[in-house]
């Protein structure tokens, strides 16, 4: 059997399911654009991530969270991975 580094931490957990989410919108200067972000709140708070998003991924990313009923987050690679699916079913 590996050998599990000890002790386990919070900062050694490296992928979380996520258990709330808001968007914002932050206004830009004068005629500029403004920024969009995600707050993921992971593990029941146990984990924060907030993402900058262009308005066509928060668009998208917002429609994936509404169908999804599981999201897991990897903190590392800072990807959202959507949806379980049983091993071979």
């Amino acid at each position: 059997m590996p050998e599990v580094p000890q002790p386990v931490t919070d900062n050694s957990i490296k992928v979380r399911q996520l258990s709330h989410y808001q968007f914002s919108w932050v206004a830009g200067e004068p005629g500029k654009p403004g920024t969009y972000t995600l707050q993921l709140v992971l593990d029941q708070g146990a984990w924060e991530e907030v993402l900058t998003l262009d308005p066509d991924d928060a668009d998208n990313l917002q429609d994936l969270l509404v169908d999804n009923d599981t999201v897991h987050y990897d903190v590392d690679r800072r990807v959202l991975m959507f949806g379980v699916k049983k091993a071979g079913g």
